[in-house]
C-alpha cells in the first residue's frame, strides 16, 4: 500500500493525501501551469533576446562604410550601437564580434578583444554549427563552462558561476560564412526564469529545473544531467539542505562541486537509475503524476509534478524540464472546515455527555419535571453558549482574522497605488485554505509585479524612442522641406529648359529649311558648274590633241626644210595651211581663256610667220637659216604649251572633284542638320517627361511632409500616453533591482 516509502514515512503521507484527495485535479492543474508557463517564459525569452541580435545586425550592416562589416568600421559608431544593445538586453553580459578567421574584432569587454576562437575554444562547436550550410544558421549553444563568463561578472542574477549560454548569429556576405555576431548570457539566467522565488506556490521545496532529454550537439551530454541551476543549489534557500553543503540520503550524500549544471545528474540515489520523473519526460516527452505515493527524486524524497521536452529556438538540442514539489508540502494543507470540525466533535460529545448525566442525576434526585425542564433548558442555553464562544475563538475568530489580513493586503494593491514589494508570509498562516490563498496572492502579487516593471521598462524605451523619434521627424521634417525648394527650384529651371529647347528646335528647323534651299540652289550650281568644267575638260582635250598635232607638223617642216628649194610649190599650200592652223589655234585659244593665252601668243607667231612665207617665197633661199631657227623656237613653244595644257587638265579634274565633293558635304551637312533636329526632338521628349517626373516628386514630397506631420503629431500622442503610463506605473512600488 506504501509502495517504496515504507509504512512509517507512507502512512503520514497517505493520510494528507486522503484528506486532500479532493484538490488532486487542482493539483494536476497547476502543475500543467507552472511547465507550460515557465516553457512559454523561456521560448519568448530567448526570441526576444534573438531579436535583440538580429536588430543589431541590421544596424551594423547600415553603418558599414565599404562592401563588407570589417571595412573601415566607424568604432564610435560601433560603440553607441552596442551599449544600446547591452541597455535594452539586460541579461547579456557580453557582446562580440567575430570575423572570418574566428578572432574577436570588437566587443563590449575589452579584456576578450583580438581573442582568437579556433579549434581549442569552447565556443568552436557552436561556431561549426553555424557553419553547417553554405547560409549558415543562428546557434543557441550551451550551457558551457566558460572562466570568462566568471571573470566579466553578472547584470541581472544575483547567483552567479561560470557556466555559459551563447547566442550565435552568422554573418554572411556573397553567400559564405564570414564571421558573427555573439551574445553571452550567464546560465544561472534560466534558473531565475523558471523559479520565482517570492512568487514559488511550494516555497519549502517546489523546484523547476531543466535536464539534457535529446543531445544534438553536445553528445558529450548525457540525458538526464542537469543544465539549470536548482534551488537546493543556492544557499540562499533555508528551507532544508542544499546542495552545495550535500543533501543527505540513506545511500550517501547528494552534493555538487562548483555548479548543478553537468555535474548532477537527476538519479534516484536508491537506485543508481534516473529518477521516475525525469526517465518518463525523456522516454514520453511529457510526464504527470500528482498521486500518492510519488515517485523518488534524487534526494530520495517523495515528490510529485509535471515534466516536459521542449527545444529552444536555434538549439540543436532538447531540453526537459521538471516543475516539482514535496508531496508532503502539496497535500500537507488541512482545510477549515476539517479544523472546525475537529475543534466541534469533542465539544458536542462532552456536552452531550454532561447533558446525559445531569438528567440522569436530576432524574434519580425525584425532582419535578417542571424543575428537570427548567435545568435542562439552561445548561443547554449555557453549554450551548460556551460551545459557541469557544468554536468562534479557536476556529471562527482565527480564519476571520487571517482573512482580514488577506483582505486588508488585497485592498492596499488593488486600489492602484499599492505596494508590490511586499508579499504576505505564508508562515503566520495555518495549514489550511488561508495558507494556501496567500501562497496564490504572493504568487499573482508576483506576477504583476514582474509585469509592471516590464511595463516600466517597456514605457521608458517607448519614451526614448519617442523622443528619438522626435527628433528624427522633425530632421526629416526640415530636409524634405529643403528638397521640396530644390524640386520646385529644380522644375523652374527644367521649364526655362524646355522654353530654351523650343527655341532651338525652331532655329534648327529655320536652319533646316535654309539649308534646303541652299542646298538645292547649290546643288544646281554646282551642276552648271560641273558641266562647263566637264565641257572645259574636252576642249583641254581637243587642244591637246592639236598642239600634239602642231609639234608633229613642225618637226616635218623641219625635215623638210632641207628640201625647201626643191618644194618651193607647196610653200604657198604651206603658208596657207598654217594660217589655216593659226587662226584656228587663236580660236580655241580665246575660247581657253587664261590658260590659252601662251597659246594665242603661239598662233599669232605662226600667222605672221604664214605672212612672211607667203611674201617671201622669192626670198626662201636667203632665209632658210632663219626658218629653222624660228621653227625651233616655234617647237619650244610648243612644248611648254603642252604642259600648259596638261596643268589645265589637271586643274579641271581637280575642280570636278572639289565640285563633286562640295555636293557631297552639302549632302553630309544636311544630314547632320536632321540629326541635330532629331536629338532636338529627344531631348524636348526627355525634358517633358522630366518635367512630369519632378512635378510627381514635387507632390509626393508635399505628401511626404504632411506626412511627417502627422507621424510626429503621432508620436507627440503616444509620447503623452507613455509618460500618462509611467505616471500610472510609478504609483507602484516596485523592486528596482529585480529585472524581470
Amino acid at each position: 500500500m506504501f509502495d517504496w516509502l515504507g509504512f512509517k514515512k507512507g502512512l503520514p503521507l497517505w493520510w494528507s493525501f486522503r484528506l486532500n484527495r479532493g484538490s488532486q485535479e487542482d493539483v494536476e492543474l497547476i502543475f500543467e501551469g507552472i511547465a507550460h508557463t515557465r516553457m512559454e517564459l523561456l521560448q519568448d525569452w530567448t526570441n526576444e533576446y534573438w531579436g535583440h541580435l538580429d536588430r543589431l545586425l541590421d544596424q551594423l550592416h547600415s553603418a558599414r562604410t565599404g562592401s563588407g562589416l570589417w571595412d573601415t568600421p566607424d568604432s564610435s559608431l560601433w560603440d553607441r550601437l552596442f551599449a544600446k544593445a547591452m541597455g535594452r538586453a539586460n541579461d547579456f553580459t557580453e557582446l562580440f564580434l567575430l570575423n572570418g578567421d574566428g578572432t574577436v574584432v570588437f566587443s563590449t569587454y575589452g579584456g576578450h578583444l583580438n581573442a582568437l576562437h579556433d579549434e581549442t575554444s569552447p565556443i568552436y562547436p557552436g561556431l561549426q554549427h553555424s557553419k553547417g550550410d553554405s547560409a549558415g544558421g543562428k546557434c543557441l549553444f550551451g550551457p558551457y563552462p566558460d572562466p570568462m563568463t566568471l571573470k566579466i561578472g553578472p547584470r541581472s542574477s544575483s547567483f552567479h558561476d561560470k557556466m555559459t549560454l551563447l547566442f550565435i548569429v552568422p554573418i554572411i556576405e556573397e553567400g559564405k560564412w564570414n564571421g558573427a555576431l555573439c551574445g553571452r548570457v550567464p546560465n544561472d539566467v534560466l534558473g531565475d526564469l523558471i523559479q520565482r522565488e517570492s512568487g514559488h506556490v511550494y516555497p519549502d521545496s517546489g523546484d523547476n529545473y531543466i535536464f539534457m532529454a535529446r543531445p544534438g550537439l553536445q553528445r558529450h551530454i548525457v540525458p538526464g544531467t542537469a543544465l539549470s541551476r536548482s534551488r537546493f543549489e543556492d544557499r540562499t534557500f533555508t528551507h532544508g539542505e542544499n546542495l552545495k553543503d550535500g543533501v543527505t540520503t540513506d545511500w550517501g550524500v547528494v552534493t555538487v562541486k562548483e555548479h548543478t549544471e553537468l555535474e548532477l545528474m537527476f538519479t534516484d540515489p536508491a537506485t543508481g537509475e534516473l529518477h521516475p520523473g525525469v526517465a518518463n519526460t525523456i522516454r514520453n516527452g511529457s510526464n504527470l503524476f500528482v498521486a500518492f505515493p510519488g515517485y523518488s527524486d534524487y534526494r530520495h524524497i517523495p515528490v510529485i509534478g509535471k515534466g516536459v521536452t521542449f527545444q529552444l529556438p536555434h538549439c540543436p538540442d532538447v531540453w526537459g524540464m521538471m516543475c516539482e514539489g514535496d508531496l508532503e508540502e502539496v497535500y500537507r494543507i488541512r482545510s477549515i472546515g476539517w479544523k472546525l470540525f475537529r475543534v466541534q466533535l469533542p465539544l458536542l460529545l462532552a456536552f452531550g455527555a454532561l447533558t446525559a448525566a445531569l438528567a440522569f442525576g436530576v432524574v434519580s434526585a425525584g425532582v419535578s419535571p417542571l424543575w428537570i425542564a427548567l435545568l435542562l433548558g439552561a445548561f443547554q442555553l449555557l453549554g450551548g453558549f460556551g460551545i459557541s464562544a469557544v468554536l468562534h475563538k479557536k476556529g471562527v475568530a482565527p480564519v476571520v482574522s487571517r482573512l482580514q489580513r488577506i483582505n486588508r493586503f488585497i485592498r492596499i494593491n488593488a486600489e492602484g497605488k499599492g505596494d508590490l514589494t511586499q508579499r504576505l508570509k505564508p508562515d503566520d498562516f495555518a495549514a489550511d485554505e488561508t495558507r494556501e490563498l496567500a501562497k496564490w496572492i504572493n504568487n499573482m502579487i508576483d506576477s504583476l509585479e514582474g509585469i509592471m516593471l516590464q511595463v516600466k521598462q517597456a514605457a521608458g524605451e517607448v519614451l526614448l524612442s519617442q523622443q528619438v523619434l522626435n527628433q528624427s521627424a522633425d530632421t526629416t521634417a526640415g530636409s524634405t522641406e529643403r528638397v521640396s525648394d530644390r524640386i520646385h527650384s529644380m522644375i523652374g529651371s527644367i521649364r526655362s529648359q524646355l522654353k530654351d529647347i523650343d527655341i532651338a528646335k525652331d532655329v534648327v528647323g529655320d536652319m533646316q529649311g535654309t539649308l534646303r534651299v541652299l542646298e538645292e540652289k547649290a546643288k544646281r550650281q554646282i551642276s552648271v558648274a560641273h558641266s562647263e568644267v566637264e565641257r572645259i575638260g574636252e576642249k583641254m582635250s581637243q587642244i591637246s590633241y592639236k598642239v600634239a598635232e602642231t609639234n608633229q607638223t613642225i618637226m616635218t617642216f623641219m625635215e623638210t626644210t632641207q628640201q625647201i628649194r626643191s618644194v618651193l610649190q607647196v610653200i604657198d599650200e604651206i603658208s596657207a595651211q598654217t594660217n589655216l592652223l593659226a587662226l584656228n589655234a587663236s580660236i580655241e585659244a580665246a575660247r581657253v581663256g587664261e590658260h590659252g593665252r601662251g597659246f594665242a601668243v603661239v598662233a599669232g607667231e605662226i600667222r605672221k610667220l604664214a605672212d612672211m612665207t607667203r611674201k617671201s617665197t622669192e626670198e626662201i633661199h636667203g632665209t632658210v637659216q632663219l626658218i629653222v631657227r624660228n621653227a625651233q623656237n616655234a617647237f619650244a613653244s610648243m612644248e611648254e604649251g603642252t604642259q600648259v595644257v596638261e596643268e589645265g587638265t589637271q586643274l579641271v579634274a581637280a575642280a570636278s572633284e572639289l565640285l563633286s565633293g562640295a555636293s557631297g558635304d552639302d549632302s553630309l551637312k544636311t544630314q547632320i542638320v536632321e540629326e541635330v533636329v532629331e536629338l532636338m526632338e529627344k531631348i524636348a521628349a526627355v525634358s517633358m517627361d522630366n518635367r512630369k517626373v519632378s512635378t510627381e516628386v514635387e507632390q509626393h514630397v508635399q505628401e511626404l511632409l504632411s506626412d511627417i506631420g502627422g507621424v510626429r503629431h503621432t508620436s507627440n500622442h503616444v509620447e503623452a500616453i507613455t509618460g500618462f503610463l509611467q505616471q500610472r506605473v510609478n504609483q507602484f512600488r516596485l523592486t528596482e533591482a529585480r529585472r524581470r
